[in-house]
């Protein structure tokens, strides 16, 4: 993480500089490579990865390449979107799996992103590129779709102003379309998207309502494209993401329960 040139870097950029070096492509660096991704001077890198790894940020293997530590992920799970949300929605995606053996996911909008925090996958799945505290671009994804079409207007206005990168020729690349399938989501209240990222996919998702009745989650079920109605997979999504609301307090999924404490299909 290179700061600006104006001012010298405080503390904690460095630090963040140093976590932020890691990918999932790269999860194991070295401490020159640390230096390297980080412009950080030798020593400091040296010093500030000591630290880390003291405090169990970060680890140091036996090769002697570094990666990210336990303790992070004990503190990440502290987030809003983190272990209550999983716990919530677990009983209900596994149903979903079950259903369906093929990938269930639960994501939340980082705007203009998706990061997913909990996926369910059978080893006969369709293949898949997202990934635990991975993300990819909102408009590109179902449950993508089906949080945007929720969003606050401004952050709608953000997305739909920047440049909608190609993955595929079915990807949505321009902001005319891209309003029409928001329009279309919050009018059927799920989201289909085909082939998008990948051709060979499609997914189905649904937003995921909190105890303000507000957008706070999505799922989705992604299954191969071929010789797939995606309708006939709306049904236990949707039900699924109302299992999930309920969970969480929606009052509107609440009024739909009729006093039932979970739904299984």
């Amino acid at each position: 993480m290179r700061h600006n040139a104006d001012r010298p870097p405080s503390v904690v950029e460095r630090v963040l500089g140093v976590l932020n070096a890691f990918t999932a492509e790269r999860p194991r660096l070295t401490l020159s490579e640390l230096s390297r991704r980080t412009g950080l001077p030798l020593s400091t890198a040296h010093r500030l990865v000591g630290e880390l790894t003291e405090r169990g940020a970060l680890e140091r293997d036996e090769d002697g390449r570094y990666r990210v530590g336990l303790w992070l992920w004990e503190v990440g799970s502290l987030a809003p979107h983190g272990m209550d949300l999983r716990e919530s929605a677990m009983p209900y995606l596994e149903d979903l799996y079950e259903a369906t053996h093929q990938n269930v996911q639960l994501a939340v909008l980082d705007a203009p992103e998706v990061v997913y925090v909990e996926r369910i996958s059978g080893r006969g799945a369709v293949n898949v590129i997202s990934r635990v505290g991975g993300r990819l671009p909102v408009y590109a994804t179902g449950v993508g779709l089906a949080l945007l079409a929720h969003a606050p207007a401004d952050v709608q206005e953000e997305v739909l102003a920047a440049r909608l990168k190609r993955f595929t020729e079915k990807t949505i690349s321009s902001a005319a379309r891209l309003r029409r399938v928001l329009a279309d989501v919050r009018r059927d209240g799920y989201a289909i998207s085909e082939g998008q990222i990948e051709l060979l996919a499609l997914s189905v998702a649904s937003p995921v309502y909190g105890p303000a009745d507000t957008v706070v989650a999505a799922i989705s079920v992604v299954v191969p494209s071929a010789g797939v109605d995606p309708r006939t997979l709306v049904p236990a999504v949707l039900a699924a993401a109302r299992g999930i609301s309920r969970s969480l307090g929606a009052p509107s999924a609440l009024r739909m329960s009729g006093g039932a404490v979970r739904e299984t299909h």
